[in-house]
């Protein structure tokens, strides 16, 4: 078991230390019984960090059962985010779930999505707390949710992720909490959880104003009342290792610092630049991997997901705080955190994501948004959940929030995919997730195009040249000439019968490139 015994922590005297909890305890498979079929689920978890272990296996064991009975037996399920192959695609290979919202990951899930068997809510990840609240999302039957212990008052230590579990316990019927043994204790004080929320027409101004600063409390709040089951687990969380930085990540990491530091001798940004946000995946770890060795000192961060490389610059020093909802960690770094987590003790803030997304603070600091796309358009429209216009990849996550409202937009993809069969700059996107009004600087291997204040044919200039594949430019150019030559209007010319003719000739031919 990864932990820090010596850590002074008050878990130390036992992870369920409230009476009549402790009463509760029972099985997983028994307390997966208590779910009923039709039901709404929602359960903790947030890229691969702090989903219940235990409890969704045990479901799955009930649904494959009663499905061989000729019995219905479908949920609705609700998380953070993405969770892991014992949550997402335990349920979903049985054949379990009849609508998933916000954000997933699974290949079944995805199959099962795009093969339309499956609903799929995609939805801003800051909208969906308020969602539920509203009443927009339908009735909320049972909450699954993972702790690190509970208290002798009923308060909750949480786990490795927050996501929307204050509200999941606040709006569900009944709660089933499971108590994982592998998780620190330690990370008892790491947690803010703000309970200030309200609806409108009695919203109050949230009084954050760095990253670091801590507005609620480290527990959460449920009622034993509510509480059916507790189940005690110990098992890691699931994520998996990053991919060392390939040469198309080190190029666009390398743009991008040359622009923050473009920035910082402009003026516009100070030296210690502002808060960082950063997305999921390779890309996004390579650029962070580049600002750890790269010029800035003192940087802050204040984003979703804390990864390898956020880590890695908490312990180099470069960062000097974090606020997250999740720390989504490969097993190594994992291993790191937990044996020396008093290091990051006041350095990691872990919030609800209601809160780490939240449109009004992350327009108050001014963050320095980094984001993955699937492809741009010369415009600079933005696809970042959609192959080939119809196939959903994973969802829109936190990306929209951060977009819309950061002091800098930037989204990043390597030029071409498939062996160079896709190009990632298109003529008109085949599905717009951030519009050309929230897309700020593009970049590419290739480079950055920074379209800020630029007209719509200036921006497509600019894609064009500094973000397009060699392969790709000549033709992108003559579709732009063509375009302004036969379009009915000259802002944003587009010729309607080809503009998405690369997306058809990939699907017919299996490649974007002319015969």
């Amino acid at each position: 078991m990864l932990t820090n015994p010596s850590a002074p922590t008050s878990l130390a005297a036992g992870r369920i230390q409230h009476a009549g909890l402790r009463t509760k305890l029972m099985t997983a498979e028994q307390a997966a019984a208590l779910i009923q079929p039709g039901w709404n689920v929602g359960m903790s978890g947030f890229t691969g960090a702090g989903y219940p272990k235990a409890v969704p296996l045990a479901l799955a064991h009930h649904i494959e059962a009663a499905h061989a009975r000729g019995d219905k037996f479908r949920i609705g399920l609700w998380t953070g985010a993405s969770t892991a192959p014992e949550l997402d695609g335990a349920l979903a290979k049985v054949d379990g779930i009849d609508m998933r919202l916000p954000y997933q990951s699974d290949p079944t899930v995805r199959a099962q999505i795009n093969s339309g068997h499956m609903q799929y809510v995609d939805i801003h990840l800051s909208h969906v707390a308020q969602f539920v609240w509203f009443g927009f999302l339908g009735h909320l039957n049972v909450a699954v949710i993972e702790v690190a212990g509970i208290l002798p008052d009923g308060r909750l230590v949480p786990s490795t992720s927050v996501g929307n579990n204050k509200t999941w316990i606040d709006q569900a019927d009944h709660v089933i909490l499971e108590v994982n043994h592998w998780q620190n204790p330690g990370l008892e004080g790491m947690h803010d959880i703000y309970y200030g929320t309200a609806l409108p027409p009695h919203r109050q101004p949230i009084m954050m104003t760095e990253p670091g600063q801590h507005i609620g409390e480290p527990y959460l709040h449920c009622d034993p009342a509510k509480v059916i089951a507790v189940v005690e687990t110990n098992a890691p969380d699931r994520n998996s290792k990053f991919a060392a930085p390939d040469a198309n990540s080190q190029a666009i990491a390398t743009h991008i610092i040359d622009f923050l530091q473009h920035e910082v001798a402009k003026g516009r940004l100070p030296k210690e630049l502002l808060p960082l946000q950063s997305g999921v995946g390779n890309i996004a770890n390579a650029v962070l991997a580049g600002l750890n060795t790269g010029p800035f000192d003192h940087l802050t961060a204040y984003t979703e997901v804390l990864q390898d490389s956020m880590l890695d610059m908490l312990k180099s020093g470069k960062l000097a705080t974090a606020s997250c909802t999740a720390l989504s960690l490969s097993p190594d770094a994992a291993a790191y955190f937990n044996e020396h987590i008093d290091e990051f003790k006041g350095r990691i803030v872990i919030r609800p994501q209601e809160i780490s997304n939240h449109p009004e603070l992350i327009r108050r600091m001014g963050l320095i948004a980094m984001n993955a796309m699937i492809e741009a358009d010369i415009y600079g429209n933005v696809n970042s959940t959609h192959l080939m216009g119809s196939a959903i990849m994973n969802g829109i996550g936190g990306s929209g929030d951060f977009a819309r409202n950061a002091y800098l937009s930037i989204f990043m993809t390597p030029s071409v995919a498939k062996d160079g069969a896709i190009s990632c700059v298109v003529p008109m996107a085949s599905h717009v997730d951030h519009t050309e009004h929230d897309v700020q600087v593009i970049v590419t291997e290739r480079g950055l195009a920074d379209l800020r204040g630029l007209a719509p044919q200036q921006r497509a200039r600019a894609v064009i040249e500094r973000c397009a594949h060699p392969d790709y430019r000549d033709a992108l150019t003559d579709y732009l000439e063509r375009a302004k030559a036969g379009a009915n209007g000259q802002h944003t010319p587009h010729l309607l019968d080809e503009a998405l003719s690369w997306h058809q000739r990939y699907l017919k031919q299996g490649s974007m490139k002319a015969a």
